[in-house]
């Protein structure tokens, strides 16, 4: 048994640096990588030019190591901060234990000292018995070196697509509690593990304490693919008309689902030198050529290469890339194998399992130790290919800002916590917070919505829903909310002259009952006077200040209607209002049907559910309503004028319109402006106007989406739009959507996980466009349904058990149960 101590190669870790024995010196960075799914084929040409551009300036003789380290890790629920909301806590136990890739990139620059001897699998220095400083300082050489790798981050960061940050003393070396990242690679310890101490076995494969590892090679040019790029094609979301990219390196990234490292090798040297290695070595092969046709072919490449370099001024390299996999248990050796071939494969390459060479190989890539990497492990090639073998892509991850909703991540269904509101005004994406959503029937819009609200109230919002279809009336008796509808037995109703406690009568609370009564009063092809505005005006005036002495009186339409009988007709006989100017008696006569014992008494009466204000959650479902000529009029005044209050009245709190499929008759009355003054303005009053609609073709035929909706809306969300796979071009052009976006819309849904149901949805924020996962509790699906059988058997168990939440309760532990409910 060797001793580590005698064969370390790191000497010391100072001044952020990492310095081996042999007087190497290495600077690491962790490294943000973009999310997958949301480069376009350019991008990743940019992200791989980008490293090209950053390989090039640094000095010769730097070894440049990038580590994609994939762990496999498991959801931890939060329970104990859910606990105040039934959906959020059911929510945390949906996902607790979800396995997924925990994903870290890190990067290594290693300077090696002039005169440094290369090392070789037969001269690695795990072979040897101990190390002695070679003592070697290069004053010039170092400050070269930190000056090219300023360089270097600034062109990495200045592409917009990565952020590298400078590891410090502690993360290199670690400290009492936390492992640094020489023991993580050593001893395979992911993040967040403990510092433990393993035995590490190199006779007959590597094995770290009862870990089985397993090593794969592209070291060797006749296994590399014939064919490079910075990206390809992902069969699994791509259709005829789209295609779908990835990076060329993905398939070892985050689609190789198991334990493992990618270690991503390019050494600069000496262009001068290599060109005259490689022609020396081609006057070799030519001598040889007439002996065997293997050697007059490597000629050929040879001369091809060397052409190349002269002609093109590419920067020749030499590369190595590995995959280093592990798995507890002896058995899953195979499975490893198969996966990691399956993988090469998919980028066209010949996997390569190393074994004798496999320590040496091991050993070189340890953070510090890459200059006494094996060099006959590596094969020469130009920067340009070399980084087209680099991982690109990275999992989502959650929004930093403390708003959001929680959705999943696409590939492993991870929850995330997502902020399509406030960061990405704050990042600059967007300049308002409105949006509008687009799914046809049975794509999961509902669903969706009744999600964004429940996380919208939970956290504060005041939301207001009008809507058509009983879509979130399940949600609405969840939370307690108010819910308007119209019926025989239970007709809607409201109070408009109603002040609640502590409120005042100021000028916009007047002004829309003043609407509301000429509304009432006139024909929309009628038009009023000033002087019936004025006595309209006056009588409620009048009405307040009767009111004031008379407490008994209650205010509503019924009372205000007495009082214009009973007190206002003496003011007008007493002359101050000219017959002419304001006509009493039409005025009463046209308003009496809503007084009482009228047909429509009920409407402006209402005793109950007065206090909209302050209340965070109504929902106003006008389905049979809609065509009424004179109910659906006057219930989009009161909506409007309600909502008008919480926006001006309300500083500092966060408001949410949701207009369901109830735009399309909104849209035709008085409405529309008030859609396009929302979608306008809203955002002054943090306020956020939402649309949603069915039909593709409702937006191209409707001017106010098309001018009012769609231009002013930077949040665009569309769900499964499959069936209108052929005729996208026309939306995709109307909504502004790039061919980036149209590859992610139409590749939804297309490879979901069989075991799991959900639906994914599409969300773009001022271009910056993502597919996510709307996986939800049963808890929270049963509150969401909108599936007519489900949502009586919900009502069903709520009448049984007192309260929506506990028959809801009930209903959930039946159905994981197994028990079969519908």
């Amino acid at each position: 048994m060797m001793e580590i101590e005698k064969i370390l190669p790191v000497w010391k870790v100072e001044s952020d640096c990492m310095v081996s024995m042999s007087g190497d010196v290495t600077i690491a960075y962790r490294v943000s990588l973009p999310e997958t799914g949301t480069l376009s084929p350019s991008s990743f040409d940019v992200a791989q030019q980008a490293f090209v551009k950053a390989i090039r300036v640094l000095p010769a003789g730097v070894v440049f190591h990038k580590a994609d380290y994939f762990f496999k890790s498991k959801v931890k629920a939060d329970f104990e901060s859910a606990s105040a909301s039934v959906l959020s806590f059911a929510s945390e136990g949906h996902f607790n234990e979800r396995p997924f890739l925990d994903h870290e990139c890190y990067l290594f620059l290693t300077l090696l000292p002039r005169g440094r001897k290369l090392s070789s699998s037969a001269y690695s220095n795990i072979l040897r018995k101990s190390i002695a400083p070679a003592g070697r300082k290069d004053e010039v050489l170092l400050k070269n070196f930190f000056s090219a790798v300023g360089s270097f981050e600034r062109i990495l960061s200045d592409s917009g697509l990565f952020a590298l940050a400078r590891l410090g003393d502690n993360e290199l070396s670690g400290t009492a509690n936390l492992p640094g990242i020489i023991e993580r690679y050593l001893f395979l310890l992911g993040k967040g593990e403990s510092s433990m101490l393993r035995d590490v076995h190199l006779k007959e494969g590597i094995r770290v304490g009862d870990k089985q590892v397993q090593l794969f090679t592209l070291a060797d040019a006749k296994d590399l693919p014939g064919i490079c790029g910075s990206r390809i094609d992902f069969d699994a979301y791509s259709t005829e008309r789209t295609k779908y990219s990835i990076g060329f390196a993905s398939p070892l990234g985050l689609f190789l689902d198991c334990n493992h490292i990618y270690n991503q090798l390019i050494f600069t040297g000496d262009p001068q030198r290599t060109i005259k290695e490689l022609e020396a070595k081609k006057l070799r092969l030519q001598s040889l050529s007439a002996y065997s046709r293997e050697n007059a072919v490597s000629r050929d490449f040879c001369n091809d290469f060397l052409n190349e370099a002269v002609v093109t001024q590419k920067l020749p390299v030499k590369a190595h890339f590995n995959v280093l996999c592990w798995t507890d248990e002896a058995s899953g050796l195979t499975e490893l194998k198969n996966k990691v071939g399956s993988a090469m494969a998919k980028m066209d390459a010949v996997c390569r399992q190393e074994t004798d060479g496999a320590p040496q190989v091991w050993f070189g890539c340890m953070p510090g130790n890459e200059g006494d990497f094996p060099m006959n492990d590596t094969f020469d090639t130009f920067a340009e290919q070399a980084c087209c073998f680099l991982n690109m892509e990275t999992a989502y991850r959650s929004s930093l800002s403390p708003f959001g909703i929680r959705l999943g991540d696409r590939l492993s269904g991870v929850p995330l916590h997502v902020d399509i509101s406030d960061e990405p005004m704050k990042l600059g994406w967007t300049t308002n917070r409105s949006k509008f959503i687009i799914g046809p029937s049975g794509s999961g819009k509902s669903f969706f919505t009744n999600h964004l609200m429940r996380s919208y109230y939970e956290q504060g919002a005041h939301v207001v829903i009008v809507d058509i279809g009983h879509s979130y009336k399940g949600l609405c008796d969840l939370l307690g909310g108010y819910y308007f509808t119209y019926s025989g037995e239970t007709p809607i109703c409201f109070n408009p002259f109603y002040i609640a406690e502590g409120d005042v009568l100021d000028t916009e609370k007047k002004e829309s009952i003043k609407t509301l009564l000429l509304a009432l009063w006139k024909n929309e092809s009628e038009s009023y006077t000033r002087a019936e505005y004025v006595a309209v005006s006056n009588a409620l005036t009048l009405y307040y200040e009767y009111l004031a002495t008379n407490p008994s009186v209650f205010p509503c339409f019924n009372s205000f209607y007495d009082f214009l009988m009973q007190e206002y007709l003496v003011v007008l006989r007493d002359g101050k209002v000219n017959p002419k100017d304001f006509n009493i008696d039409n005025f009463l006569y046209v308003l009496n049907p809503y007084y009482k014992g009228g047909e429509f008494d009920f409407l402006l009466n209402a005793t109950e559910h007065l206090d909209l204000l302050k209340e965070r959650f109504i929902v106003f479902e006008i389905d049979t309503i809609k065509s009424h000529p004179i109910l659906f009029p006057v219930v989009t005044l009161i909506i409007m004028e309600m909502f008008i209050a919480k926006l001006r009245k309300l500083k500092g709190v966060r408001k949410v319109l949701l207009l369901e499929e109830v735009w399309k008759s909104i849209s035709k009355g008085g409405m529309a402006e008030y859609i396009q003054y929302a979608y306008k303005t809203f955002r002054k009053f943090f306020g956020e106007p939402i649309v949603v609609t069915q039909e593709i073709e409702d937006i191209i035929s409707s001017p106010i989406v098309k001018q009012a909706i769609i231009n002013n809306s930077d949040c665009k969300i569309l769900l499964d739009q499959s069936k209108y796979q052929n005729k996208f071009d026309t939306v995709q052009e109307l909504l502004g959507l790039t061919d980036h976006d149209k590859s992610l819309i139409l590749s939804m849904n297309k490879a979901n996980d069989p075991k799991l149901k959900y639906k994914e949805v599409f969300i773009s924020l001022g271009g910056h466009s993502k597919v996510y996962r709307t996986e939800v509790s049963v808890t929270e699906y049963l509150a969401y349904t909108t599936e007519e059988r489900e949502k009586q058997k919900v009502q069903e168990y709520a009448a049984k058990y007192g309260s929506v939440a506990r028959g809801i309760a009930v209903l959930a532990a039946e159905l994981r149960s197994g028990k079969k409910v519908f």
